[in-house]
This record gives structure tokens, C-alpha cells and sequence, in this order.
């Protein structure tokens, strides 16, 4: 059976002794525990995952080691000693693990969805027929997220130089996607849309450009081309992953910021090292090796 569950932990956190959160604990749990799961294997390496994975009631439930979260390996039965440095090279090895077999890292088969593809192609013919370049100015918190004066400033030196510039507006991000694009040119607006619509954009861009957030690993798996603006995330650990025969990638970051995943609300220091000009250097670099575009 295949079957996704939504696990409302933020809102668990907010208010973790309320009827609502023990309710929906209990029910998460019997829904679980239903499933009669063979294995479960924790990716995501935090306590929370952890505690979910052993909700399942599984007697086998898989996890690394030394998790992201050093109190979460005491929820799993199984540890893995993983070798790799980026995530998600150790998803493949406790993938591999759980299998009994060495998983080979292979390229995602996204879906198609008709429906977002027909609406992909009629947006886009409607705003013209310049090659379109993606930027996604959200980060799941503020520490990894680069002003978006700058994004806007990086905005529309491409779009002078001829591409069309969508800013995606995640969930919450409408107000910023409206900040970068409300201080650029004509040829950059914001694009509004959910998981489907958003792989019909990225299989037809040029190009992304997105700090260390959904948006740029998508775009990584599509085997597009990326520059990957980080702050306190590490990219040897999250970075842009390069699948085989997939676009190339160029990270910026400052060689003096530590690893820090504090849930902080201002920039990094080292972030904002980072200037406009260097962004749109990486993006012209790419564009030449990998777009045919007059620049």
C-alpha cells in the first residue's frame, strides 16, 4: 500500500498538552500500528522522526548511528554506521542496509502530471517567448535566507540581459516573492503554485537559483543547472546533489561560516558576505556552459 501521512509536529510543539495534540497523537499512532510495517527506516535523524518511526509499533525501525540528533539513535533498532558526507548518499546507505543490497544512486522518476503540464505551457506562452529563469527567495528559516533586496538586484540584471524571471512563492511566501519582484523590471513576477505545476516549471527553466531549501534540490533532481546561495547549512552535507547526467551546480558560501541548524530568524553573518554580483556571475558561468544564450 502506498500512502503518505501528514505529521502536524510544529503544531504538537506549539501546544503539546492540548486535547487536540493528544487526539491526533492517538489516532496517528492507531493509523501506524494498522499498517503492520515490515521496517522503518528514519532518514531525517531528529528526535521527532525517530519518535514517529517508533509509534509504528515495528520491531525493526532503521537509523544512522550518529543521527543529525544524538538522542534519536536510542529510539531505533537498528544502527548504521554511515560513511558518506552528504545526506543524501547516507539515505542510500540505510536504504541499502534495509534491502540487503548496495542501492546505487539513480536518477528520481518525478511524476507527470497533464493537468500542470498544459497549464505550464499556456503561463508560459502567454508571457512571451524569452527562456525562463527560476528564483526562490524562501528558506525554511531566516538564518539560510538572503535579503531579497539582493535577490530582486540579481533579478533584474538577468532579466536585462534577456530571460524571463519567475519568483516562487511558497507556502507563507507571498510577501517576499512580492518584495523581490516589486523592485524589478517588467520581465519579473511572481509564480504561485503547488508540487505539480512547480516540476512542469523547473523541467522547462534554464536555470535555479534558491538558497538551501525544496526548490533547489528539485531542480537537482530534474538535472537542471543551480546556483546554491548557503549560510549556516553545510553543502558537503546538504548541498545541491548532482544526479547522473544531471546540470551542473555552483554553491556560494562564505569559507568562514560553521554548521549551525539553529532555528534563528536574521541572516547568517557569512551569508550576507555574499553580493549580488557574485550570484549573477555564477548564473552567467552556468548559462554560457549549459543554456545556448547570447549573454
Amino acid at each position: 500500500m502506498d500512502a503518505m501521512r501528514l505529521v502536524n509536529t510544529r503544531g504538537w510543539r506549539r501546544d503539546p498538552f492540548s486535547s487536540k495534540t493528544v487526539h491526533e497523537l492517538l489516532g496517528l499512532r492507531t493509523d501506524l500500528r494498522e499498517a503492520r510495517y515490515d521496517a522503518v527506516l528514519d532518514m531525517q535523524g531528529s528526535i521527532r522522526s525517530a519518535v514517529v518511526s517508533r509509534m509504528t509499533g515495528c520491531g525493526r525501525v532503521t537509523g544512522q548511528n550518529s543521527p543529525r540528533e544524538a538522542p534519536a539513535r536510542w529510539f531505533y533498532s537498528e544502527r548504521i554506521e554511515t560513511r558518506s558526507e552528504h545526506v543524501i548518499d547516507q539515505g542510500f546507505e540505510l536504504a541499502s542496509a534495509v534491502a540487503g543490497d548496495l542501492l546505487p544512486a539513480t536518477a528520481p522518476m518525478l511524476p507527470v502530471d497533464e493537468e500542470a503540464e498544459k497549464w505550464c505551457e499556456e503561463f508560459l506562452k502567454a508571457g512571451g517567448d524569452e527562456p525562463i529563469i527560476l528564483v526562490n527567495p524562501g528558506a525554511g528559516w531566516g538564518a539560510k535566507r538572503w535579503p531579497a533586496s539582493r535577490y530582486s538586484a540579481v533579478a533584474n540584471e538577468l532579466a536585462a540581459m534577456g530571460f524571463r524571471v519567475l519568483i516562487n512563492a511558497g507556502p507563507g511566501e507571498d510577501g517576499l516573492a512580492r518584495e523581490v519582484a516589486g523592485c524589478a523590471s517588467a520581465k519579473v513576477s511572481v509564480v504561485q503554485c503547488g508540487l505539480a505545476k512547480l516540476i512542469a516549471l523547473v523541467r522547462r527553466a534554464a536555470l535555479m537559483i534558491a538558497g538551501d531549501t525544496g526548490p533547489l534540490h528539485l531542480a537537482c533532481a530534474l538535472g537542471k543547472p543551480v546556483v546554491g546561495i548557503y549560510g549556516p547549512t553545510d553543502p558537503a552535507r546538504n548541498g545541491p546533489y548532482r544526479i547522473p547526467e544531471g546540470g551542473a551546480c555552483v554553491v556560494l558560501r562564505s569559507p568562514q561560516i560553521r554548521r549551525d541548524h539553529r532555528r534563528l530568524e536574521t541572516p547568517e553573518a557569512g551569508l550576507l558576505t555574499i553580493e549580488p554580483p557574485h550570484v549573477i556571475d555564477a548564473a552567467q558561468s552556468l548559462l554560457a556552459e549549459n543554456y545556448n544564450h547570447d549573454l
